[in-house]
């Protein structure tokens, strides 16, 4: 017999920094410890939070995004993570509306996720500094857009009983259910630095913590009411990933080299490849039994002189290129570079297949969707082929812009704004800062 499809919910809220993540571990942590098969999703283009619910489910988390994804991509992404589980529970990205100007339904915000697969919405609301006017704030999510159901409210960083007696006043003058709320606690803030939280694998005391957020959710929300909300579909799993650059693939993972999205790794695998993790902070060379190389992003800045000195690493990975397609990524590609530059200014010669040069000392917010033309044949795909990214980093390019003959691809920004050339590529060897997300 057919398993009944997943139920799904988001857990948005009005903007970033109300708590969403905190609460979606919370739920996710205690749903599974009561042995619900339920798994995590992110929307938007975040690859260290998929990690964070991965552990707190045990089951694989991805990225859903409505502008970055094709609608097949898009509803394999989403079948991927309804696989063998009870309930999706999909994380926000920034507000519940936030996206590019794009047409309905294509904008990237995560009410375009939870409208396509008609999920309800759980609204987190952070009511430091209000009390009845949160309400008007969760009123304004409700009406803004008629395609959207939402379920209830959970509060977060309530300072007192009181406190939660005037918010609860005004929300249900309004008509909101209230799921449950979170005091404020310095305990509940997973470690952060510059790109978001400090990953999952480097949290030595995850498990501990997870276990915290649970046993939180248990005492202060309605866990029985928070799952009853779910509804709408999760599509079946579908042959609409993304395509492995070879058969046999050497993938860099390690503390400095970690930023792949999940639905990428999972492509490659569905397509029949091999992966074959090595790890250059280990002084680890790409096996040689591999056709292609893929560096994927990560903190590199961090690692410099390491990496710099990683003199096995680096001949191995030159040895390598001279026959074989190596692409790197953010990271990736600043390793491939001629130097680094970390954050005291000190300069650490890389692997210099790529005619570029990175300081993470001058430092410079790039952050948004990058929509690229490639100029070339190459692992990412045919020459004209149109690709979508994304960008964030702090990192800023020593070296003069590519030109055509050596760019990887032309670039816009997810509101069609040219943004010139971006990337090198050099004989077998090609990479860019964008994080490939998938076709255009």
């Amino acid at each position: 017999m057919t398993e009944p499809a997943a139920r799904g919910l988001l857990v948005a809220a009005p903007r970033s920094g109300s708590g969403k993540t905190t609460v979606t571990l919370a739920i996710l942590r205690a749903l599974a410890r009561r042995g619900l098969r339920v798994a995590g999703a992110k929307c938007g283009p975040d690859y260290i939070d998929p990690a964070f619910h991965a552990a707190a489910t045990g089951r694989p988390s991805v990225n859903l995004d409505s502008f970055a994804m094709t609608d097949a991509l898009l509803d394999a992404a989403a079948g991927l993570a309804g696989q063998g589980a009870d309930l999706v529970i999909a994380e926000g990205s920034m507000g519940l509306f936030d996206g590019v100007v794009a047409a309905e339904g294509r904008s990237g915000a995560n009410a375009d996720v939870a409208a396509r697969y008609g999920w309800p919405v759980i609204l987190v609301l952070d009511v430091s500094g209000a009390a009845q006017s949160a309400a008007a704030v969760a009123l304004g999510c409700r009406l803004y857009d008629p395609r959207l159901t939402l379920a209830g409210v959970i509060l977060n960083k309530v300072a007192s009983p009181r406190h939660r007696r005037l918010v609860e006043a005004g929300l249900a003058r309004v008509g909101l259910p209230v799921f449950g709320a979170l005091a404020r606690d310095a305990s509940l803030v997973l470690p952060e630095r510059h790109l978001g939280l400090v990953q999952a694998e480097e949290t030595g005391d995850l498990a501990a913590r997870l276990d915290r957020l649970a046993d939180l959710a248990e005492a202060g929300l309605d866990l029985d009411a928070i799952t009853s909300a779910a509804a709408g579909r999760v599509p079946p799993a579908a042959d609409a990933l993304p395509r492995p650059p070879g058969q046999r693939i050497a993938l860099a993972r390690d503390a400095a080299f970690s930023f792949v999205y999940p639905h990428m790794a999972a492509g490659w695998r569905a397509a029949g490849a091999e992966i074959h993790l090595f790890s250059p902070l280990a002084d680890e060379a790409p096996p040689e039994t591999c056709d292609a190389c893929w560096l994927p992003g990560g903190y590199p800045e961090l690692q410099a002189g390491r990496l710099g000195a990683a003199t096995t690493f680096l001949d191995g990975l030159r040895a390598f290129a001279r026959t074989r397609p190596v692409h790197g990524e953010c990271g990736g590609y600043m390793v491939l570079g001629e130097g680094l530059e970390d954050a005291e200014g000190v300069r650490h010669a890389m692997a210099g297949l790529l005619p570029v040069a990175t300081s993470y000392a001058k430092r410079k917010l790039h952050l948004g969707y990058r929509v690229a033309t490639l100029l070339a044949d190459g692992p990412l795909g045919r020459a004209g082929a149109r690709l979508v990214g994304h960008e964030f980093h702090y990192a800023s390019e020593l070296t003069a812009p590519p030109d055509e003959a050596d760019a990887l691809a032309r670039v816009t920004d997810g509101e069609d704004r040219p943004l010139g050339l971006a990337g090198h590529r050099r004989g077998h060897v090609s990479g860019s800062f964008f994080h490939l997300i998938g076709p255009r």
